[in-house]
């Protein structure tokens, strides 16, 4: 998910969703998707973040190292 772009299209939101298109169509007309929808032109683009919001993912990685190579920590000096 994290390789994703800004922002992407109803189909691969769906899918992330685990819900078919066409459900996805119906929840937006009836404003009960479950994150915000954008209309451009005459397609529809959902926020990668609001995605995976949604699907209760954080919005950026977690490391089980500090990827700064923190010494601070608990393991220092091991």
């Amino acid at each position: 998910m994290f390789d994703l772009p800004v922002a992407v299209d109803l189909r691969t939101a769906a899918r992330a969703l685990g819900i078919h298109s066409t459900t996805a169509y119906r929840l937006i007309r009836e404003h009960e998707f479950p994150c915000p929808v954008l209309r451009i032109g005459r397609r529809y683009r959902i926020p990668t973040n609001e995605l995976m919001r949604a699907l209760g993912i954080e919005d950026r990685p977690l490391y089980s190292v500090d990827p700064e190579g923190d010494t601070d920590g608990p393991s220092a000096g091991f």
